[in-house]
C-alpha cells in the first residue's frame, strides 16, 4: 500500500474502549489468551491450505508463534507466521468492530458482566489488548501472492492509521505498548505465569523469549565467538516451546500407557499422589468432546475435598470448574474437558438453560456412573480397596444428582466394623432374621465401643459411618426408601439384647433406682429406663434417639446452637439405661441409703457418658477424683 490512511474505527459510539478495559473481562491478563488463541488459528489456517493445495510449503516454513516482552521498553509483541492480512482484510478484521454500535453491545449484555468468553467469538478478541496497552501495532503480511506489508497503528481511541509495513515474512506481528498500570505484563515471570494459565496446550508451538535477556545473551555470544578463533561454529542452542500441542486428551485412549496418565496428572494438577484411576472421554457424535477425569485420593474430611475441572475449547483454556457444563459433584475430581462444540457465545448465567449444555453435563454423568458400576461387576475387590476415598464422592454426587443417584444406589458400599464391605441389601439380608430394614451404625468406633461390643457379641454386624458427609447422605437414603431405617448404636437397646422382664418388676425397680439416682446426681429431669441384659457386665449406658441427635447435628452443622435452650435438644433427651442383672446396679438397689452408693450412682453415669460422647473438662476432673478414691477404698 503506497499511501498512509487514516480513518475512525467503524463504530457508533466512543464508549468501546472503556467496555473492553473496564467490564468485558473480569481478568485483565486473559488478552494473552486472546492474541496468542488468534495467533493459533492464523498458524492452523495456513497449515490447513497448504494440505488441501491452495498454498505451497517453503522450506523455511517452520510454523510457530512468539511472545516477547521488553522490560525495558515496557512492551509485549505476539507474532505468528499464519496466514497474515492484506489490507483490505485488516480493514474488515480490524477496523470494522463487528457490532452495530457500543451503546447496542451494551444494551444486549448488560447482564453478562461476568463472562470471560464472549469477546473472541464475537471479533473483539484483538480489541481485548486495549485494556492494558495505551497503543498498539499491528504489522502483518499476507501468505497470498503479491500482498503488501501493511502496518496499523492505534492509540485506544477510535482513530487509527494504516501504511505500508516492512514485514516480508507472511504472518502478523502485534506489538502492545503497555500503560502504566499493566507494566507486569513486561515482566518475564508474570507472562510465562498467564501462558502457563491459558496456552499450556494449544495446538502450535508457542515460545517465550525476554527481549532484554536475550540481547544482553547475544552480546555475550559475540564476545565468546571473538574469544573463540579456532571455532568454525557452536552448537546451536536448542529452543523448546512452553506448551503441549498434544495432549493426552487428544489421543486416542488405547495409545496411551498408564504412565502416561499419571505423569498428566501430575504436570497438570502438581499432585504427586497418584489418583486412584481415571476415565477417558471421547465422543464425536452427536457433539464432540474429549477429556479425562481423575478419582483423586480423598482426605478423611468432607470440607477438604476440593477438585478441579479444566475447560478447554480447541486446547485454549477457557476457565475451571463451569458448574452448567460439569455437575457440581464432578467438580469433587480433577481433570480436563475439551468440548469445542461448546456454545460460548453466550453468557455463562445462560449456559445452564442451553439443551446442548444440559446433554453434555449428562453424558459426563453417565460415563462416570458407567465407570463406577463396571468396576464394581466386575472388580468388586478393586472397587473395595478404593471404596474409602471413592465414598465421600459418590454420596455427594448421590445427594446432588437424581440420575446418577439412580445409577448408583445399587453400588454404595458400607464398611462394617469387622472391615468388610456390604451393599444394602447384602447387608439387610444377612440380618434379616435378628433386625429388619435396620441398618446399626457408629460414626465413633472408639467412643462408642462398648455399644458395639454388644451388637457383636450378638452377631449383629455394625457398619461405619464416620464421614461428614454420612448423615446427610442417611437421611436421603430413608427418603428415597421409606422401609429403610439408619439407627446409631447408641441411640436404644434392641430386643435381641434384652432378657423378657415383667412390666411390673420394670416399673417397680425403674421407679426405685430413678428415685435414687436423681437424688445421687440432684437431677431431676433425668430419664431413667431399667432393662435386663444378657450382657452382665454392662452396668449403665447413655441413649439418645436417632431423631433427637440428628437434629442436635443438623443445627451444629448450621451453627444454630446458640439460638436456642442448651437443653432443648440436650440432657433432658438422653435417657440413662440400667442393667437389672448387673452387680454394681443390684447393689445400689439394695443399699439405697449406703455410705458409698451416691458415689457409685455418681461413677455409673459418668461411665454411661464417657461411653456415649467425651466428658466435660468439669466432669472429668471430677471423674477422676472420684476414680482414685473409689480405688483407694480396695486398698483398706
Amino acid at each position: 500500500m503506497a499511501a498512509k490512511k487514516k480513518g475512525s474505527l467503524s463504530i457508533n459510539s466512543d464508549n468501546i474502549f472503556p467496555i473492553i478495559k473496564k467490564w468485558l473481562y473480569s481478568d485483565h491478563d486473559i488478552f494473552i489468551r486472546e492474541v496468542v488463541s488468534n495467533a493459533c488459528d492464523a498458524v492452523t489456517k495456513l497449515r490447513k491450505l497448504s494440505m488441501i493445495g491452495e498454498y505451497e510449503e517453503k522450506s523455511d516454513d517452520n510454523y510457530r508463534i512468539d511472545v516477547i516482552a521488553s522490560p525495558t521498553d515496557k512492551t509485549l509483541t505476539f507474532i505468528d507466521n499464519g496466514i497474515g492480512m492484506t489490507a483490505d482484510e485488516v480493514n474488515e478484521y480490524i477496523n470494522q468492530i463487528a457490532f452495530s454500535g457500543a451503546s447496542d453491545f451494551l444494551e444486549k449484555y448488560k447482564d453478562k458482566a461476568t463472562d470471560d468468553q464472549i469477546i473472541g467469538h464475537f471479533g473483539l478478541g484483538f480489541y481485548s489488548t486495549f485494556m492494558v496497552a495505551d497503543k498498539v501495532t499491528i504489522n502483518t503480511l499476507s501468505y497470498k501472492d503479491g500482498a503488501e506489508p501493511v502496518f496499523w497503528e492505534c492509540d485506544g481511541g477510535t482513530d487509527y492509521t494504516m501504511s505500508e509495513g516492512d514485514r516480508d515474512v507472511h504472518g502478523t506481528e502485534i506489538t502492545l505498548y503497555l500503560n502504566e498500570d499493566c507494566f507486569e505484563f513486561a515482566n518475564e515471570y508474570r507472562v510465562k505465569e498467564v501462558l502457563e494459565k491459558y496456552c499450556s496446550f494449544m495446538p502450535e508451538e508457542i515460545f517465550f523469549t525476554n527481549a532484554d535477556a536475550a540481547k544482553d545473551e547475544e552480546q555475550a555470544e559475540v564476545v565468546e565467538a571473538d574469544a573463540a578463533e579456532g571455532d568454525d561454529a557452536k552448537e546451536e542452542s536448542k529452543e523448546k516451546p512452553i506448551n503441549d500441542t498434544h495432549p493426552l486428551w487428544t489421543k486416542h485412549p488405547n495409545d496411551c500407557t498408564e504412565e502416561e496418565y499419571k505423569e498428566f496428572y501430575r504436570k497438570v494438577f502438581l499432585d504427586f499422589k497418584e489418583p486412584l484411576f481415571w476415565i477417558h472421554l471421547n465422543m464425536d457424535y452427536p457433539f464432540n468432546l474429549k477429556g479425562i477425569l481423575y478419582f483423586p485420593r480423598f482426605n478423611s474430611e468432607y470440607e477438604s475435598l476440593e477438585g478441579t475441572i479444566k475447560l478447554y475449547n480447541n486446547q485454549v483454556f477457557i476457565a475451571d470448574n463451569i458448574k452448567e457444563v460439569i455437575p457440581e459433584f464432578l467438580l469433587l475430581l480433577k481433570g480436563v474437558i475439551d468440548c469445542p462444540d461448546l456454545p460460548l457465545n453466550v453468557s455463562r448465567s445462560a449456559l445452564q438453560n442451553d439443551g446442548f449444555v444440559k446433554k453434555i453435563s449428562d453424558y459426563i454423568t453417565k460415563k462416570v456412573a458407567d465407570k463406577l458400576s463396571g468396576m464394581f461387576k466386575t472388580e468388586r475387590e478393586t472397587y473395595e480397596s478404593y471404596w474409602d476415598d471413592l465414598s465421600p464422592f459418590i454420596k455427594f454426587g448421590c445427594l446432588k444428582d437424581n440420575k446418577f443417584d439412580d445409577k448408583m444406589k445399587d453400588y454404595i458400599l458400607y464398611k462394617s466394623v469387622n472391615d468388610n464391605y456390604v451393599t444394602l441389601p447384602e447387608y439387610l439380608e444377612a440380618g434379616k432374621e435378628k433386625y429388619e430394614n435396620t441398618v446399626f451404625y457408629t460414626d465413633d468406633e472408639k467412643v462408642q465401643s462398648q455399644y458395639i461390643n454388644m451388637f457383636k457379641e450378638q452377631e449383629i454386624d455394625v457398619v461405619v459411618l464416620s464421614h461428614n458427609i454420612d448423615t446427610p447422605y442417611i437421611t436421603h437414603q430413608e427418603q428415597r426408601d421409606d422401609k429403610v431405617k439408619f439407627t446409631r448404636v447408641d441411640s436404644g437397646v434392641t430386643d435381641t439384647f434384652k432378657e423378657e422382664i415383667s412390666e411390673e418388676e420394670m416399673k417397680e425397680t425403674t421407679d426405685k433406682l430413678s428415685e435414687i439416682f436423681k437424688k445421687a446426681l440432684n437431677n431431676d429431669k433425668l430419664t431413667i429406663k431399667v432393662e435386663k441384659l444378657k450382657n452382665a457386665s454392662v452396668s449403665s449406658m447413655i441413649t439418645l434417639s436417632e431423631e433427637t441427635r440428628r437434629m442436635q447435628d443438623m443445627m451444629k452443622a448450621y451453627s444454630m446452637g446458640g439460638m436456642m435452650s442448651p437443653d432443648m435438644f440436650g440432657g433432658d433427651q438422653q435417657t440413662l439405661v440400667l442393667n437389672a442383672n448387673n452387680d454394681l446396679v443390684q447393689f445400689i438397689m439394695e443399699n439405697p441409703e449406703g455410705e458409698h452408693t451416691n458415689m457409685v450412682c455418681e461413677q455409673l453415669y459418668d461411665l454411661a457418658r464417657i461411653a456415649h460422647t467425651p466428658l466435660e473438662a468439669d466432669a472429668m476432673t471430677k471423674f477422676i477424683a472420684r476414680s482414685n478414691e473409689i480405688l483407694s477404698l480396695l486398698t483398706k
